[in-house]
């Protein structure tokens, strides 16, 4: 097996799934098949969908997964096409979906993809999917000033984000900046020096992460389409890394779960909202401390748990 790391809080997302006998289970995020297998292993009549938009994820996954042929489907493909997915599988209903949103170790790890601040002389390319056109070099290098700053506020919560996208610009206009290190650099010098520490370049490299691979673009939309493919008691299960992730998620959840919003005067529901979830756990659930020992990238972990209530029943909530 390649670099690929033993999936995250397995037990629990297991537990949160609450796996049916012969049910049919969607892992949206494969990585490398980790959690996948968990779902496969748990009983054998279970079927799965697999996707990932990364090619290393889908390689490892086949092979992992190899000794459950005829039992899942794969598909290298964004899960938010996840309705073309079920149709071409000839699926309508599921059990169970998993996404494990963010971005994996492997890539992480594999430092010629540029997904790290620490990988000094890697590309800025960051693509998760490398069929894409759109690299971190060219987020750095094309996008106007204005742009970049909105991003690095709005994907990467990053405090001095005018004054590194100043420095960008000022060192663009002389030299592409090409590589990781090129691009740590600049934020180094454009923080405060109390605040040059090894992780200063986190958040940057985050935002720019998130702009390339349009990770939250459509992400709400597809928590909500994703939830009502789901049968009366099937589950939704989401790991999240990092606030903005897990922001959309709970608020999707919370949404979905409250009924009628008439105000209580109204003697009859003029609103027609219908709860259509309820929440497993009210606050996220996280890896347990030997968990995190193990594993420091675990420590970030959020995993929200929603049940499918059936429509009919939720109009009757008020």
């Amino acid at each position: 097996m390649s670099g690929y790391h033993r999936p995250i809080m397995v037990e629990e997302v297991l537990d949160g799934l609450r796996i049916r006998a012969g049910g049919i289970y969607f892992d949206g995020t494969a990585g490398g098949g980790g959690h996948s297998f968990a779902i496969l292993a748990s009983d054998p009549a279970v079927r799965l969908i697999a996707t990932d938009k990364d090619g290393d994820a889908i390689r490892e996954t086949q092979e992992r997964l190899s000794p459950f042929a005829g039992r899942f489907w794969l598909f290298r493909t964004d899960f938010k096409n996840f309705a073309q997915v079920l149709e071409e599988a000839g699926v309508e209903e599921l059990d169970g979906y998993l996404l494990d949103l963010g971005i994996s170790s492997h890539q992480i790890d594999t430092r010629e993809r540029g997904f790290a601040y620490m990988s000094y002389h890697a590309p800025l390319d960051m693509r998760m999917d490398d069929r894409e056109p759109l690299t971190a070099k060219d987020v750095v290098n094309g996008y106007s000033e204005e742009a970049l700053v909105r991003i690095l506020r709005e994907y990467g919560e990053e405090t001095f984000a005018e004054s590194i996208v100043r420095n960008i610009v000022r060192e663009r206009a002389n030299k592409e900046i090409a590589t990781c290190g090129a691009l740590r650099a600049v934020i180094e010098e454009s923080v405060p020096a109390k605040y040059r520490y090894n992780a200063c370049a986190r958040k940057t490299f985050q935002a720019i992460r998130i702009e390339v691979n349009g990770e939250l673009t459509g992400l709400k939309e597809c928590i909500e389409g994703l939830t009502r493919r789901l049968k009366t008691g099937g589950r939704a299960c989401i790991l999240t890394f990092h606030s903005l992730e897990d922001r959309i998620v709970k608020n999707v959840f919370r949404s979905m779960s409250e009924g009628c919003t008439c105000p209580k005067s109204f003697p009859v529901c003029v609103c027609g909202k219908k709860r259509e979830v309820v929440l497993v756990n009210k606050k996220p659930l996280t890896a347990s401390a030997e968990e995190q020992r193990e594993n420091p990238r675990s420590t970030s972990a959020k995993l929200r748990i929603a049940e499918r209530v059936h429509e009919q029943a939720a109009a009757r909530i008020h």
